[in-house]
């Protein structure tokens, strides 16, 4: 059964590839959905799957890349969309 997540990361999350990890991440769990980058500095990730896939997905945002510093993953229950993939935006 298909769930969905939206996340909020907050620290020194643009410029350092972020984006692409969680792509790669997300890829790697059989994820859908996309990242973003939002004006205010924190990055939007939606994702689409099972619910232990985001489980997992969730300790790989708060980890982040090699240069990034993640200092908040806030979580939210969302609404389960259709993707095909998962894609960078914004």
């Amino acid at each position: 059964m298909a769930a969905a997540k939206r996340y909020f990361v907050s620290g020194r999350v643009q410029g350092v590839a972020y984006r692409a990890f969680a792509q790669y991440a997300a890829v790697e769990l059989g994820l859908a959905g996309y990242a973003r980058n939002l004006e205010d500095g924190r990055v939007e990730v939606y994702a689409t799957g099972p619910e232990a896939q985001l489980k997992l997905f969730k300790q790989r945002l708060s980890r982040g890349p090699l240069l990034a510093r993640v200092d908040e993953v806030r979580e939210e229950d969302a609404e389960v969309l259709k993707y095909q993939g998962f894609r960078i935006t914004g």
